[in-house]
Order: C-alpha cells, then structure tokens, then sequence
C-alpha cells in the first residue's frame, strides 16, 4: 500500500491531491484537517487544528502510524495560511502566532515526527513541502506569509542536508506551485490597496482566467512524487518549470 500523509487535505490543493491519489489502486491517504469533506474507503481522516500547536503534538502519534504494508510513504505539508493582508505596524500581534505555527512550526513538526518514525524503513519515503513565490520575495501586507513560507524553505533545505549526510536515502523537497484558483485567492482580492499594493494584478488574473486550478496542480504534483527521486534537482522546485 501507497501511503500519503496530507495536511489541509479538506479543500483546495489538499483535497484536489487526495481526490487524484485515491482515484488510483493500492494507495491510502491520511487527511489531517479540522473537517472531512472527503468520503472514500481508503481515506482516513484525523481531525486536527493545525493552529493549535500542542494539540498537534498530543495526536501525531495518531497520524504516523507503524503499518505494515508500506510499499511508500509521502508526506506532503500543504495546509498553509495568509492570514490577515496588513501592513506591520497595523496587526495585532497574535496574528503572527496564528500564521507562523500553520506554516512553520507545525510543518516542521510533522516533519520531524516523519523522520523518526520512518528512519529504519526501506521503501521509498518522500517529505514535500507546499511552499510560495512569496518566500523569495517581500509582498506588502503579507510579512508574515512571506517569512513563514522563507522559514519553511529554510528548513527543508536544512533537513535536506541533513539526510543527505546520513544517506537515508529520503527525498525532502519544497514546492512553489503558482497562483491556484482557491480561497486564499479569493481573500486578497477582496483586501484594498491601502493593505495591499498588489491587489489589481491579483483581480486581472482571475479575470483573464490566468488561475490554475486546483486539479490541474495535483496532477502535476502526483506525477512529481510517483517518479524516481532525482537526486541533482534542486531543493526548491518551481512547478512552472515540472
């Protein structure tokens, strides 16, 4: 059996991968999110929220399960989070709370619990992280998103390295998936340009069609994790270029 863990697997890009995973033979997929909005023999839902660091480490031993049939084991930390557009300054502190434990600290969490709980197995074992074009460059109004998701490519490339020195043999990426058609899409382009400088560019691409769909991503992201590892790509992988 092919196992997939997935966060935020009740809507957008999470569910659009569980939906095309379970669409294939011989695989199981582990859907971490508040609510199921998927029902399918071969999907097990664990409700968690992900906002909510300590009751996420009171249940990954729920979540990282020791099978016994195990042909592959896929990570993939796609829950993430924009939290309120607003400049710094402008924001009640606790929002940086909120968005750096969704798209940092619990990701980082899971991946460790992954790497211990799966270090002695021998079949192929992937960790990949849903990350944003917003990681490698500042976007006003989204200073929390933006570090979060820099922190999230840090760490990946930290555990990358890591393992590579250990030669365990497991593949740890992070993805930048383009512009999705979700309702993170739908929030920025609601905020005005006091908040957000940017908001046009955002309303255009949804008004020339410009959005990639949710589906169409996970495809392209299945296919990614259905092929051998390569072991010369690059630690950050953008989709446009897959």
């Amino acid at each position: 059996m092919h196992y997939y863990i997935i966060t935020g697997a009740s809507r957008g890009l999470g569910k659009a991968l569980a939906e095309a995973i379970l669409t294939e033979d011989n695989t199981k997929v582990i859907g971490v999110a508040r609510h199921a909005t998927i029902e399918h023999d071969r999907y097990h839902h664990q409700p968690l929220d992900l906002s909510d660091s300590v009751a996420v480490e009171n249940n990954l031993s729920k979540v990282f399960v020791q099978w016994v049939d195990i042909e592959s084991i896929t990570l993939i930390n796609n829950a993430g989070v924009l939290g309120e557009i607003g400049y710094l300054g402008e924001q009640p502190n606790e929002h940086f709370d909120f968005v750096f434990t969704v798209n940092t600290i619990v990701p980082a969490m899971f991946m460790n619990t992954f790497l211990s709980a799966y270090a002695s197995y021998q079949v192929p074992r992937t960790i990949l992280n849903i990350s944003s074009g917003a990681a490698q460059r500042p976007v006003d109004g989204w200073g929390a998103y933006c570090a979060s998701k820099a922190a999230l490519e840090m760490m990946t490339r930290t555990a990358r390295k890591e393992q590579a020195i250990r030669a365990s043999g497991i593949r740890i990426r992070a993805i930048s998936p383009g512009v999705i058609d979700t309702a993170m899409q739908e929030q920025i382009r609601t905020i005005g340009e006091q908040q957000f400088s940017e908001v046009e560019r955002f309303i255009k691409l949804q008004a020339d069609k410009q959005l990639q769909m949710p589906e169409q991503v996970a495809n392209k992201i299945l296919n990614w994790v259905q092929q051998p590892a390569s072991e010369s790509e690059e630690v950050v992988l953008q989709l446009k270029n897959m």
